[in-house]
């Protein structure tokens, strides 16, 4: 099923992602909302709710019972509160990493195999299915992250610090290009993060399927792309800086209505 699922979009995506003007000067907003008319992260949805039913790992278990933070088995809404601190773990985790938890402890999948992978191959692949059929039953909901924990606020502190702290051969940081108004790479929006309403936009329509080469990314996929991007040390998986700069996103951006799963150039 997931090879007929991945064949339809890329067909999908192909044809999405061919030239619609002719004229010298593209029309962006045009462009986006030919891009927003069908999104094929649906599909991966579809894997993801099959993936999250289907008893797996060593332990031959499903995730019907994890706990995403509103209860064992309780997805809906559950997104537009992450990242958040757990008492079970001690740990603020964002969905990737609180979904790698219960990979683990009730599939018996080990988050190392996770944590050493690669994107879109073997139990990577599947975290972004979970994380499309996660982040689904959110779309709509309000951004809600509680700060209110000395953790979450340690965790907030960090991303803030991250995000305008200058590295790499280039000497950039996030703030490079997310700080400013009114910028863009080609025909993808720049939102200014140090906004709520910058933040709110950059945070609620990640992760998302990207036309231009037929992927679903997440979070930690996109995050781990700036940061290759920028010319620097590449973030491990699931890794505090990659959690700390989420909860700053997601903190700055609450009360805003969240558009997962995205769709992008």
């Amino acid at each position: 099923m997931r090879k007929q699922l991945k064949a339809i979009a890329v067909s999908v995506g192909v044809a999405l992602a061919a030239p619609v003007f002719a004229q010298e000067e593209l029309n962006f907003d045009a462009y986006r909302e030919m891009l927003a008319d069908g999104n094929p992260a649906e599909l991966y949805e579809m894997e993801g709710e099959e993936l999250w039913r289907t008893a797996r790992g060593p332990k031959n278990a499903t995730l019907e019972q994890c706990d995403l933070g509103l209860g064992a088995g309780v997805v809906a809404g559950a997104a537009a509160q992450l990242p958040r601190f757990f008492k079970d773990t001690g740990k603020v985790q964002d969905l990737e990493s609180r979904l790698m938890h219960c990979m683990e402890t009730l599939q018996g999948i080990p988050s190392e195999e996770i944590v050493k992978g690669k994107f879109r191959q073997g139990e990577r692949a599947k975290m972004a299915a979970l994380v499309a059929y996660v982040v689904t039953h959110s779309k709509g909901e309000k951004i809600a992250v509680d700060l209110s924990h000395p953790k979450m606020k340690e965790m907030y502190e960090l991303g803030e610090r991250a995000f305008y702290y200058r590295t790499g051969a280039m000497d950039f940081s996030c703030a490079s290009c997310h700080s400013q108004d009114d910028k863009r790479i080609r025909a993808t929006q720049l939102p200014n993060i140090t906004t709520p309403e910058g933040a709110a936009a950059g945070w609620s329509s990640w992760p998302a399927y990207r036309v231009s080469n037929s992927q679903f990314w997440t979070m930690q996929h996109r995050l781990w792309d700036c940061f290759r991007q920028q010319r620097t040390a590449e973030p491990i998986f699931a890794s505090d800086v990659t959690i700390a700069l989420s909860v700053f996103m997601a903190g700055k951006g609450n009360g805003a209505e969240a558009q997962w799963p995205g769709v992008k150039r």
